[in-house]
């Protein structure tokens, strides 16, 4: 932890997202001061959680008891030094990191998407293969709705208009939400994230869709 100690010291860092993702690609986990976060070393979450749904709720009885203890049990996760990053759009300074989940036993969960990914890894680098990655995260901006029995509405661009009709690949209508776009270039530069490109997609008849692609 000495390598971790000494980056959240020089980042100042006073709040840690402790993470690991489900199956759906939702962070889940705990947040933590940084002091109590390196008294304690690692975490423990239940393995239900790496069943939950998009939704929150959980797969059907059958299926999860075939894959989980019945007892819930909790599984051990300790942060991975090489994957800390700054969070920067916390009030707080605040740092999220990545762990590895373990049993007891101090054998990976098989079931995590990150030990997945892992074995996936190492068969292409049991064959010489590096494989090539190019990620696209699709999003819709809407305007704010306060009521969530009303019909999502289209945002308002710096223009003070809505769209009205479909624009696809439109450069105007991307610099609509420039500010945004800036926020997110500025936000994932300090992640170490490089976005290759940014478009405005056709989307359904009264949302506006924007699609970014990320490469690592």
């Amino acid at each position: 932890m000495d390598k971790l100690k000494k980056w959240l010291k020089e980042n100042e860092i006073t709040e840690v997202e402790c993470v690991v993702s489900d199956l759906s690609g939702i962070a889940r986990g705990k947040i933590a001061p940084v002091d109590k976060f390196l008294n304690e070393g690692e975490m423990r979450l239940p393995e239900s959680v790496l069943l939950q749904t998009v939704t929150g709720d959980y797969v059907d009885d059958d299926i999860y008891y075939a894959l989980l203890d019945e007892a819930d049990i909790d599984f051990i996760c300790k942060p991975d030094e090489d994957a800390v990053y700054l969070l920067p759009w916390t009030i707080e300074k605040t740092a999220q990191i990545i762990h590895d989940t373990f049993d007891k036993m101090g054998n990976p969960i098989e079931l995590t998407p990150r030990n997945v990914l892992k074995r996936v890894l190492k068969l292409y680098d049991d064959r010489g293969w590096k494989p090539v990655v190019a990620p696209e995260m699709e999003f819709y901006l809407t305007a704010r709705c306060e009521d969530p029995d009303l019909p999502l509405e289209p945002p308002v661009g710096r223009s003070g208009r809505v769209e009205t009709g479909r624009q696809s690949f439109s450069i105007d209508a991307a610099n609509e939400f420039d500010p945004l776009f800036e926020d997110m270039y500025e936000w994932c530069e300090t992640q170490g994230l490089a976005i290759d490109t940014l478009i405005h997609e056709e989307a359904l008849p009264r949302w506006k869709s924007t699609s970014v692609m990320v490469t690592r």
